[in-house]
């Protein structure tokens, strides 16, 4: 954490490095948790593998870290430091580039995969193809039950949700580019942001509130299970509904409040304390990932995905903004960068992991016979294990299109856009 120079009506502000570290660390894991399934070596590291189906730890975290920053960024004091407007307009030209490419990208190269017919997924790829949300024991047994392609009337409704930024409202099934439903639930808290931070930071009694949403925050989950209500629709709707995560984003924005408080007044936690919270980090993360893994009992995924784990999430949230700036120079210039990216990393890597896994394949397949023909490259590439090396090497490649796409179009994009419409009410 260190101290960057200020103008205007932002006095002190903080760059948190180790928040900048977090944000990245999250994209990462997502991006794990979507594709490490296609590779089986995984398999052979069965602890390794219940880690990484812990993914929703990840955007959880996410939600309650972007309360927290916009908090610290866009508050001086309790007062906001711009009208709601522009606020909107800043987070909105720097989300909707972003959840736009990745949209298109993602049609685009399903549609790829169908005219490349590659195997195992390449013949049946389609926009059309979705899975119902359930936590019914049938999804395990029985999951072709739950496919299902969408008519023209269904294509046309979740073209118009994606379009608007309104995918998360559908509870039924995901569409086009799954992880897409983050962005349009972070849309809605940006929407909510100007008027529940001017409220929340004014909170006497923060640790109270934050227990308060906690516990308002295990209601949908436990009317779930006491419902017993596992299938469609209640798994959609406690997976991305907007009003039921919104304690996620409520509680990072009090959190700051917490954080802010204790600057103030100069309190910091000593290393004894430090050590005590980042060991109830690990045991909540671990006791979660065995209760989530290795017990059949449905009522855990409910109670983990949306209450169980939001206060080792806060306290990791804090623990990380109390980190010292790094003393590398290297790391001071590129983790702003990396952080920033950490918004593209959600959403692209689906599309960017679908052309990888469908090109990887062919490529090795042509590498090991150049004189066969097209249809014997793609017969053998049907039966081409996926490498780790490759895996790495596309993870690499993934940061890397990200990092760039970031600051190449998204930043430039949204300067453009605000320059011609902020500017004639200056």
């Amino acid at each position: 954490m260190n101290q960057v120079p200020s103008t205007g009506r932002m006095y002190n502000k903080l760059h948190f490095s180790g928040l900048e570290f977090l944000r990245f660390s999250l994209g990462i894991f997502v991006m794990i948790y979507h594709t490490a399934h296609r590779y089986p070596q995984f398999d052979r590291t069965p602890w390794l593998k219940d880690i990484v189906s812990m993914g929703f730890y990840a955007t959880s975290t996410f939600f309650v870290l972007s309360g927290f920053l916009l908090a610290h960024v866009y508050f001086n004091g309790n007062q906001m430091r711009e009208p709601a407007n522009s606020f909107w307009l800043k987070r909105f030209s720097n989300l909707y580039p972003i959840h736009i490419v990745a949209l298109v990208s993602s049609v685009l190269i399903l549609l790829l995969m169908h005219r490349l017919a590659i195997p195992p997924d390449g013949p049946g790829a389609t926009p059309r193809f979705v899975v119902y949300d359930t936590n019914d024991i049938t999804g395990q047994t029985h999951p072709e039950l739950y496919r299902h392609y969408m008519n023209n009337r269904e294509l046309a409704l979740n073209v118009v949700l994606q379009i608007f930024m309104l995918q998360a409202w559908n509870p039924l099934y995901l569409t086009f580019n799954a992880p897409l439903w983050s962005l349009s639930t972070l849309f809605f808290f940006y929407l909510i942001f100007p008027f529940a931070a001017l409220r929340l930071l004014q909170v006497k009694k923060t640790k109270l509130a934050i227990a308060a949403l906690c516990f308002v925050y295990l209601l949908p989950p436990l009317y779930v299970i006491s419902n017993q209500l596992w299938g469609v629709p209640w798994t959609g709707l406690l997976q991305r509904f907007p009003p039921f995560r919104l304690p996620e984003f409520l509680c990072g924005i009090l959190c700051y409040s917490l954080f802010r408080f204790h600057q103030q007044r100069g309190y910091r936690p000593g290393a004894v304390r430090c050590a005590m919270l980042s060991l109830f980090i690990l045991c909540c993360v671990a006791a979660a990932t065995l209760l989530y893994t290795q017990s059949p009992d449905r009522i855990w995924w409910p109670l983990l995905h949306n209450g169980l784990l939001l206060p080792s999430q806060l306290v990791l949230l804090y623990l990380c903004a109390l980190l010292p700036a790094p003393r590398s120079a290297w790391l001071q210039r590129n983790l702003p960068r990396l952080g920033a990216s950490s918004l593209s990393i959600f959403a692209l890597h689906v599309p960017l992991f679908s052309l990888w896994i469908t090109l990887e394949p062919l490529l090795r397949s042509m590498a090991a016979d150049r004189h066969g023909n097209w249809q014997e490259w793609v017969a053998r590439a049907g039966h081409i294990t996926p490498s780790l090396i490759g895996y790495a090497a596309f993870i690499i490649f993934a940061v890397w299109v990200c990092v760039h796409f970031q600051e190449q179009f998204v930043s430039k994009l949204r300067k453009t856009i605000l320059k011609y419409v902020l500017r004639p009410a200056a």
